[in-house]
């Protein structure tokens, strides 16, 4: 831990530094150490640095099946890095995938596992990062392909593929095994590079954790599969390997791991290690130990997909509106009504304009009583939305029927 320890006066420093960008911000020293701890368990600075380049000030290439993306300069210089951003606009990045500009962000950034972050960890890290030393860098981040350069690509692959959320601790796990699966599953992002993807560059869920390439190396298979996985070794040798990416007699880290344990596992406690081994010693060798794909079901694809063509061009990705103008549907009191009648009506009949929001139009002519329901469905579960999905296609016809009278 003692290349972990700042020096007492890069600490004033950074205290400094913090009151530079914002006056109203203030960050202890305790917590700036807190938060280079867990930036180094995120791994920030391997993708957040060019080769040859300052660290965190971003252009690192990032080669993707559609095109390239330059990492971000995450320094606070205010022109080209983050220094005008607050901590809201860090943990909306980690939590939601949303950018300051509230664009969606592209995948790359791994937004799909940094949403397991604390609020309290993700200020932690805001503290550091604003310590950093400010690196004027400017980087055109986006060189991907058309169409998917174009920002409202994203909102089908977020529908489909990505779920916002704490990290919610089991029960009926040891403090150990939540500590570590906090880790792999948020700030460690392990299954990004250990899980093969689809064509649209999603993990594929049931899959998970076993084996993928990636920049022409194989990561390997972190499940418990005894022949191709972790089943042979021990906990203890797991904490090892993580450490110092070697293990007599199994293995030696290669490609991309390499850097990995150089910059980030290298780093962690002995604590956090072995809690990071017995969480993926935990992993079934068919990597059943995650929930099933919330997407899998056929009803639930078909809402998705009615919402991506009927509602989100007003009511956006996820459901989160457009402040003042479309409402959200993520918490939204009619969504999750215990009876669907409300949101149904609406779907059916439409809303005039209120308050400022531009009316709804009626899609009574557009969907018939069976979409009409999945789309109710799809909407009172997602984003968090907690209602069951109790609406059926008779509710919407008997609905639709009252409406006509």
């Amino acid at each position: 831990m003692a290349h972990l320890i700042l020096k007492a006066e890069s600490i004033a420093v950074a205290i400094f530094a913090c009151t530079l960008f914002d006056s109203a911000y203030s960050a202890s020293s305790e917590q700036i150490q807190r938060g280079a701890y867990l930036a180094r368990a995120g791994d920030c600075v391997s993708c957040h640095t060019a080769p040859g380049g300052a660290a965190y000030a971003g252009g690192l290439r990032m080669d993707t099946p559609f095109g390239h993306l330059l990492s971000p300069n995450i320094t606070p210089d205010l022109d080209t890095g983050i220094g005008g951003w607050s901590a809201d606009d860090l943990y909306r990045a980690l939590h939601d995938g949303v950018n300051r500009r509230g664009q969606d962000m592209y995948p790359v950034m791994p937004y799909t596992f940094y949403t397991n972050v604390t609020r309290e960890d993700s200020d932690a890290i805001y503290a550091y990062l604003r310590s950093v030393t400010a690196v004027r860098n400017a980087v055109d981040v986006n060189q991907l392909r058309f169409p998917f350069d174009q920002r409202w690509s994203m909102a089908a692959w977020r529908e489909l593929y990505f779920t916002e959320g704490t990290f919610k601790p089991d029960a009926s796990r040891t403090p150990t095994w939540n500590r570590g699966a906090y880790l792999v599953e948020g700030l460690g992002h392990c299954s990004a590079c250990h899980s093969p993807r689809n064509r649209l560059g999603a993990i594929e869920t049931k899959q998970e954790f076993t084996g993928a390439t990636i920049d022409g190396w194989f990561a390997l298979n972190l499940s418990s599969n005894l022949h191709t996985g972790l089943g042979e070794w021990t906990a203890e040798q797991i904490a090892t390997y993580l450490k110092t990416g070697a293990l007599a007699s199994k293995t030696t880290a290669l490609g991309p791991m390499v850097e990995v344990v150089k910059n980030s596992l290298s780093y962690l406690t002995d604590a956090d290690l072995t809690a990071m081994a017995e969480y993926l010693k935990s992993i079934p060798a068919d990597s059943s130990l995650r929930a099933s794909d919330p997407t899998a079901g056929g009803s639930r694809r078909r809402g998705a997909a009615l919402y991506l063509e009927h509602c989100s061009g007003c009511h956006q990705a996820k459901g989160r509106g457009v402040p003042g103008v479309f409402p959200p549907l993520a918490g939204n009191g009619v969504v999750m009504a215990p009876d669907p009648a409300n949101i149904l009506r609406v779907v059916l009949d439409g809303v005039a304009a209120r308050n400022g929001y531009v009316g709804m139009p009626s899609f009574a002519g557009q969907l018939d009583d069976e979409q009409i329901a999945e789309l109710a469905n799809y909407l009172r579960v997602s984003w968090g939305n907690s209602a069951p999905a109790n609406a059926n296609p008779d509710m919407a016809a008997s609905l639709r029927h009252s409406l006509r009278r």
